[in-house]
């Protein structure tokens, strides 16, 4: 049981990584000047998107996700408007995180968004994937001792890592290097990036090699 759900979190991993090689490379052939310093915010929400569709389908695929009980199409409708109500204040919430930290409260609002959403779309958008629209569940699997599958414990690190390294990336802004990465937000969302494909590796790592000292509580 152990492996298989370990082989496929390694899969779902490579197969989320290929997806931000993908939405990397294909603007680059596709928009004139691309890069990820000159037309930084193009990038952002190409990956952002990437991210998003590719975890969706494949935690769909997979049945990672929480089982619903009701079929009925405005159930179905409702859990579809309440994930996306939630990944709209999810963003909100980055925002102003991001704001309360230093960013800028008017100028280059537009920026701080986007780094809000790339948060969002690594972090909260898994959480809607694996645990659903369920407040109580987030806030059980964050708690101490809350994972209660290998899925919960690596959405823990991947979380932690994404936000840690946005939080890293901010530290060279201030500095006077004056180097094109040092433009707000690029620092912090590349931060983020790495943070997260580090994740993509750590975790899969850690539960495997941890796995003996896991034990997890029944649904």
């Amino acid at each position: 049981m152990w492996d298989h759900e370990i082989r496929a979190m390694v899969s779902t991993h490579a197969i989320i990584a290929a997806s931000i090689v993908v939405a990397t490379v294909v603007p680059a052939a596709l928009v004139p000047d691309f890069s990820i310093y000159g037309t930084h915010l193009v990038w952002l929400y190409s990956v952002s998107g990437a991210v998003v569709a590719v975890s969706v389908a494949i935690f769909w695929l997979l049945g990672i996700s929480p089982p619903t009980r009701k079929h009925s199409l405005g159930y179905k409708l409702s859990r579809l408007f309440r994930s996306c109500l939630y990944f709209f204040l999810s963003c909100l919430f980055f925002h102003t995180v991001v704001v309360l930290y230093g960013a800028p409260l008017i100028d280059s609002a537009l920026e701080t968004f986007s780094l809000a959403v790339l948060l969002s779309s690594l972090t909260t958008v898994r959480c809607l994937c694996v645990l659903g629209p369920n407040v109580q569940a987030w806030i059980r699997v964050f708690s101490r001792h809350g994972a209660m599958s290998v899925w919960d414990t690596c959405l823990q690190i991947m979380v932690a890592l994404t936000v840690l390294g946005a939080w890293m990336g901010a530290f060279p802004i201030p500095l006077d290097w004056e180097k094109p990465w040092q433009v707000w937000p690029i620092s912090c969302s590349l931060g983020a990036m790495l943070g997260y494909l580090s994740g993509l590796v750590v975790a899969p790592m850690w539960i495997h090699y941890n796995r003996k000292q896991l034990t997890y509580k029944c649904k």
